[in-house]
């Protein structure tokens, strides 16, 4: 039998460090001589449940009222996370984010975990929102960017009308809590090993090449940049 290694990150899509999070797994796997055998698993984690589906207002605005911080100060954060994400090849615009809740767009990437298109359309909705300023909480922008991402129009609108993949996104997030999760992205590796933030690709390769031997009995590799209920650190 073929072997498997499997990855399970947590994130959400209103997030950056999970996008950069994201890239540099990539970049890891890049260099990862059995990374035709790895598969990962995308798993929802609310940044903030109770936001509405569609905010009103300036986003760097949003940002200094909700962490108390001036509005030079909010969109200096905006800009360094930007600089850090260019550096791995990332172009996120966040003052034109339109951040909404993710709810529904985490049962969209339930249903195409079940399609087998699940990254497609983690990279798709990322980049919809972080780049090209698409309201992540409104579900016709949802149904535009799934079915770019190769899932069925119909059949998302058919979700997006229903209560699927409701008990799948609360059980990820009550695996979430289990594990001690407090801010994303967050990565598992192989069952045993845990990356908290977006670490560089270095590390990354180190967790493969660890899980992929199977030694040990499991461990926090590291803690990195995360989101969390307060902010992106």
């Amino acid at each position: 039998m073929v072997k498997t290694l499997l990855i399970d990150v947590w994130s959400d899509i209103v997030c950056p460090w999970c996008a950069i999070g994201k890239r540099r797994l990539e970049h890891a796997l890049a260099k990862f001589p059995h990374r035709d055998q790895v598969r990962v698993a995308w798993h929802a984690f609310e940044l903030d449940p109770s936001a509405s589906a569609l905010p009103s207002g300036d986003n760097v605005e949003r940002l200094a009222h909700k962490y108390g911080r001036t509005r030079a100060e909010a969109l200096q954060m905006m800009r360094h996370v930007e600089q850090t994400a260019a550096k791995d090849g990332l172009e996120l615009h966040l003052t034109t984010a339109r951040p909404g809740n993710t709810f529904d767009a985490h049962r969209l990437l339930q249903l195409a975990a079940e399609r087998g298109v699940q990254g497609a359309v983690k990279a798709r909705l990322l980049r919809g929102y972080m780049t090209e300023g698409e309201a992540i909480g409104d579900r016709d922008v949802l149904v535009k960017l799934a079915t770019q991402a190769g899932l069925d129009a119909e059949e998302v609108r058919a979700v997006l009308a229903s209560d699927r993949y409701v008990g799948e996104v609360r059980e990820d997030e009550r695996a979430a809590r289990s594990l001690g999760v407090s801010g994303v992205p967050f990565f598992v590796f192989g069952g045993k090993y845990a990356l908290a933030g977006a670490q560089p690709p270095e590390l990354m390769l180190r967790a493969l090449e660890q899980a992929w031997q199977d030694t040990g009995e499991g461990e926090a590799l590291a803690e990195g940049s995360v989101c969390d209920a307060k902010g992106c650190a």
